[in-house]
C-alpha cells in the first residue's frame, strides 16, 4: 500500500484525506484473504456468535498498533484517533461494540456536540471511529458496519483568529527576567512567530539546525518533510540570550549528545508541545491578551502579517510548510475580513 504520510501531501482538505483513506481501507478489505468467519459462511457451516468486543478489551492498543503498522500514520496522528476511540469506549460503557447500531452512534456525536467540541475535532472523531469500525470488520469482529452511514460533517471554512501587531509586541514582551525560565520563553514565543512554525516543530527542532549566525533554522513538519524557515533578529537575540544564560544550565549533569533539542525543560529534557501551550496561555492572560490563543495563533499572526506587508502567497506557503496553495489562501479572506471592518466602521454609507 502506497504511505499515506505521501499520499496525504496530494490532497488539500482534511475530509479528502479521510475519505482516501477509508477507500483504502475498503480496498484493502476487498482483496485480502477472506476472514475465518467469511470462510465458514462459504462453506455454508454454522458460525460461531461473533465475538463480544467488550469496553475492557484491549481493542485501544491493537488499533492504534494498527494504525502504525498497516495504516502508517504519523505518530501524533495515531495519538489523535486513539484519543478520539477512547471517547467513545467511555461514551460506551458496559454496552458491547458489536451491537452498536447506526442510531446509538449519533447519539455518540452528539455527546460530542453537548461537549462543546469543535467542528474540526468532531468530525476527526468521526473518521476515527468509521477507521475502527473498519479495523474490526478486518478482524471478523462484527459483521455489518453502521459507521458507513455515519457521514462527517460538513466542514465551514473559518477564519483564523489572529492577533494585532501591537497585540503582538505586548505578548512576546510579557516574559521577564524575574520569570524562572523567562528568558526561555521569551524565546519560545519569538520564535513561533518569527518563523510560523507548529508548535510540534518547535518542540522537537534539534539545536544543530538552528543557524543563527546565518537567520534560518531547518524544520520538520508533517511527514517528515524538510524546509528551510528565516529567523528575524529580535528573535536571533532572544534565542543567543536564552543559549548562552539559560541552557547550558539546563543541561548540566546530562550527556549532551542525549539532550540534541533547542528547546529544553527544567529536567534537561525536550520541552513537549503541552508545556508551550501551557505558557502560552499563562503570558496571555498576563498581558491581556485573548485568553483564547493558543500557539497556532501565532502561526497564524505570522502569516496573516506576511500578507498584509505585500509578501506572495507562495512565499507564505513555502515557509509554513502547506503542501497545497489552497491552504495558505485562508489567509487571504483573513486580511479580506479585515478590511471589510475598516471599511463598515470609516465609509459613510457603509
Amino acid at each position: 500500500m502506497t504511505d499515506p504520510d505521501i499520499m496525504r501531501s496530494e490532497f488539500v482538505h482534511q475530509d479528502r484525506w479521510h475519505d482516501w483513506l477509508l477507500h483504502s481501507l475498503e480496498t484493502e478489505r476487498l482483496t485480502m484473504a477472506p476472514s475465518k468467519l467469511q470462510r465458514l459462511r462459504e462453506q455454508g457451516r454454522p458460525t460461531a456468535a461473533i465475538p463480544q468486543a467488550a469496553p475492557s478489551s484491549d481493542w485501544h492498543q491493537k488499533f492504534t498498533d494498527y494504525l502504525r503498522s498497516e495504516c502508517h500514520l504519523a505518530e501524533n496522528t495515531v495519538a489523535a484517533y486513539g484519543r478520539d476511540l477512547r471517547k467513545l469506549l467511555n461514551w460506551l460503557g458496559s454496552r458491547s461494540i458489536a451491537r452498536l447500531k447506526l442510531a446509538d452512534l449519533s447519539d455518540f456525536i452528539a455527546s460530542l456536540q453537548k461537549d462543546r467540541l469543535a467542528a474540526s475535532s468532531i468530525s476527526r472523531a468521526i473518521v476515527a471511529t468509521r477507521m475502527f469500525f473498519k479495523y474490526l470488520q478486518l478482524e471478523g469482529i462484527i459483521r455489518d458496519n453502521p459507521t458507513e452511514l455515519l457521514a462527517t460533517q460538513k466542514m465551514w471554512q473559518r477564519i483564523p483568529k489572529v492577533l494585532t501587531p501591537a497585540a503582538v509586541d505586548r505578548f512576546l514582551t510579557s516574559p521577564k527576567r524575574y520569570d524562572l525560565q523567562g528568558l526561555r520563553d521569551r524565546a519560545i514565543l519569538e520564535l513561533l512567530y518569527a518563523t510560523g512554525c507548529r508548535v510540534s516543530e518547535v518542540s522537537n527542532l534539534l539545536l544543530a539546525n538552528v543557524h543563527l549566525k546565518e537567520g534560518y533554522c531547518q524544520v520538520e513538519g508533517k511527514g517528515s518533510k524538510q524546509r528551510m524557515v528565516p529567523i528575524g533578529s529580535r528573535a536571533v537575540a532572544a534565542i543567543t540570550e536564552y543559549l548562552q544564560t539559560v541552557r547550558p544550565g539546563l543541561v548540566t549533569g546530562h550527556d549532551p549528545q542525549s539532550v540534541p533539542w533547542l528547546i529544553l525543560s527544567r529536567s534537561g529534557k525536550r520541552l513537549r508541545r503541552e508545556a508551550i501551550w501551557e505558557l502560552v496561555k499563562r503570558y496571555a492572560l498576563r498581558v491581556d491578551v485573548d485568553p483564547d490563543i493558543s500557539p497556532h495563533t501565532m502561526r497564524h499572526s505570522f502569516a496573516t502579517h506576511l500578507l498584509a506587508g505585500g509578501a506572495d502567497l507562495r512565499q507564505i506557503q513555502e515557509m509554513l510548510g502547506h503542501a497545497s496553495i489552497q491552504t495558505t489562501q485562508i489567509y487571504t479572506q483573513v486580511e479580506t475580513s479585515r478590511l471589510k471592518r475598516i471599511h463598515t466602521k470609516f465609509h459613510p454609507r457603509a
